[in-house]
């Protein structure tokens, strides 16, 4: 009997490491997944709306 419950008591803390790794790892791809949304939207923001910055504009310095 004191077996068991001496048992029972090393795995609470184990068990609550365990949900704090789990935890942290769905926070970790959930940071992943958001920063890589946001950079593709920047990227296709960036292409869809031009910025007056063509590359023709840096031919004319090579013909002075």
């Amino acid at each position: 009997m004191i077996r068991t419950l001496a048992v029972v008591l090393m795995m609470l803390p184990l068990s609550s490491c365990l949900a704090g790794a789990v935890i942290g790892a769905a926070v970790d791809v959930t940071g992943a997944v958001v920063g890589t949304t946001v950079k593709t939207t920047g990227a296709v923001i960036g292409a869809a709306i031009p910025d007056g910055d063509d590359e023709d504009d840096d031919d004319d310095r090579f013909r002075k």
